[in-house]
């Protein structure tokens, strides 16, 4: 990392995360807005962070709940106005906090004007705005590509009487993003934002932004592993990571670096999703960090799966990005569930927030996960996500990572709302309601808070150098290191005590979980661990 970019203020940021629909509902129509996240933004700005990442907001049908934007320069009204935005702004800076905003670049939803022009007929201003094939011969799609939701990626359109791509749902058509005019709208849309306040992107789904354009059948995929969906049977070879996306990320910069010193991060998924995330965020003038799925979409937390994140970002190159990095978001299961099953839910809680504050990299923080929330249990019946639903009763789906935030454990919906949300209050998150926690200096909300104050407080924590120590497979001891200062960080994230005899025993111990006292045990507990110096 050059000396430019070491000093700037995203450099080993937090970044909470607000999903727009389940934070806080100021209107009382079930569903969260923007009014209600600045009326919550105290809470926000109380654990020490850095910045917020807002989730869509932008005016969508809600088929992918505003991950299908109809018009990229407005509120969508369920959220509010533009001025309820402008408000937003105006009481996060005053907090002294950074708004990050989504921009999905890779699709629209298709009612979005765009596409109601491209899909009109093979010969208007924007036919080639999206990605539009000729059928084979007989009729079939002009690839073998599958959506990630399940099913082809290609849909007939009668209309033009050629497929449309869609990567996702049938209703987000692929943009073209070969098409100069298609990524001028794209940079119209960054400097719409920008010009509004905003401090900076996380760019959605951008290994997406285009395709090959010889349209080639993707292979099988040959590497073992769980398939739930069509999918998961290729290698994404030609429908996603395409060569020239970093091309248009350098135009994307050049634009945002003429705004000031903002902030850029793209979400990158898929086998090929190390490599692409040190394309895109190569040194000079690209994005400022990635992040990938390595802990999203982890089954269970190992000292093997740290040691080999961390190996995917060690610093050494000059010309190297800066990682970012999330156990749970709005796209996966809470990570207390997938990684808690059988255990103390509390303790992992807190020692999963140790871990990660502990990272060299960004860290994302999702609403709840100060609280230690469990994923919620919604009944089939009341499932919304489109992913969930096809997939069900296979994987544990979106929407119990996506319920309302507990406010309060007494009022009928955790003061969410006056009325029954768009989905429902687990009982157990209304027992680790935010006002229940307040009351407690030992609850996990104090935990968190201690924890953002401890990472402010070291710049070896926050801006440092890693350097991962050889131990028993089992444990994961890593430091983190400046001139000035080295942490050291010490983790057991199985179930059975590990025997460990450190070098380095006088250390004074900063935070510790499992134990108790103010020296370094010989042996540490199941799921324990300690940051010292």
């Amino acid at each position: 990392m050059s000396d430019s970019q070491s000093d700037r203020w995203w450099r080993g940021a937090v970044i909470y995360q607000v999903y727009p629909r389940s934070f806080a509902d100021s209107n009382g129509d079930g569903i969260g807005d923007l009014p209600g996240i600045t009326a919550k933004l105290d809470h926000i700005a109380s654990l020490g962070v850095d910045a917020i990442w807002l989730s869509p907001f932008f005016t969508s049908p809600m088929r992918d709940f505003g991950y299908d934007v109809s018009d990229y320069c407005d509120v969508d009204p369920i959220f509010g106005t533009l001025a309820d935005f402008d408000a937003l702004i105006a009481r996060a800076h005053a907090l002294n906090l950074k708004v990050i905003i989504d921009q999905v670049y890779s699709h629209t939803s298709d009612q979005h004007a765009w596409f109601v022009e491209s899909r009109s007929s093979q010969d208007n201003p924007k036919a080639d705005w999206y990605v539009w094939a000729d059928p084979k011969p007989e009729g079939s799609p002009p690839s073998n590509w599958q959506s990630v939701f399940g099913g082809p990626a290609w849909t007939w359109d009668s209309r033009r009487r050629q497929y449309y791509l869609h990567n996702f749902l049938k209703d987000q058509p692929q943009l073209n993003g070969h098409n100069p005019d298609v990524r001028q709208a794209l940079l119209d849309t960054a400097r719409f934002w920008l010009d509004r306040g905003a401090d900076g992107f996380r760019l959605d789904a951008l290994n997406f932004a285009m395709y090959d354009l010889g349209l080639r059948d993707n292979p099988p995929e040959t590497k073992k592993g769980p398939r739930t969906r069509p999918f998961d049977y290729q290698q994404r070879l030609y429908n996603q990571g395409h060569e020239d996306i970093p091309l248009f990320i350098e135009s994307l910069a050049g634009l945002i670096i003429g705004h000031g010193d903002h902030f850029t991060v793209a979400e990158v998924g898929g086998e090929d999703a190390d490599r692409e995330m040190k394309e895109f965020t190569r040194l000079p003038g690209r994005l400022n960090s990635a992040y990938g799925f390595t802990y999203l979409y982890a089954p269970e937390l190992t000292a093997e799966v740290v040691r080999e994140a961390i190996a995917e970002w060690p610093g050494k190159d000059a010309l190297e990005g800066w990682p970012s990095w999330a156990f749970s978001n709005h796209d996966a299961p809470r990570h207390v569930t997938r990684w808690g099953e059988g255990r103390e839910r509390d303790r992992l809680a807190r020692l999963t927030m140790l871990l990660l504050t502990s990272l060299r990299g960004n860290i994302f923080i999702y609403q709840g996960e100060e609280l230690g929330l469990p994923q919620a249990h919604v009944p089939y019946d009341r499932l919304v996500d489109p992913e969930a639903i096809a997939n069900w009763p296979l994987t544990l789906g979106r929407d119990g990572a996506r319920t309302p935030m507990p406010w309060t454990g007494e009022a009928p919906w955790g003061d969410f709302s006056v009325v029954e949300p768009w989905l429902p209050m687990d009982p157990e998150h209304l027992r680790l309601a935010v006002a229940t926690q307040e009351e407690d200096p030992d609850s996990m909300l104090a935990w968190t808070r201690q924890m953002m104050a401890l990472r402010k407080a070291h710049a070896a924590i926050r801006k440092g150098s890693i350097k991962v120590r050889k131990t028993p497979k089992a444990l994961l001891v890593f430091d983190r290191i400046t001139g000035e200062e080295t942490v050291t960080c010490v983790f057991n994230l199985t179930d059975a005590p590990i025997a460990w005899q450190p070098d380095d025993a006088g250390l004074r111990i900063l935070a510790a979980v499992g134990f108790e006292g103010e020296g370094v045990p010989a042996s540490l507990p199941a799921l324990s661990g300690y940051i010292a110096i």
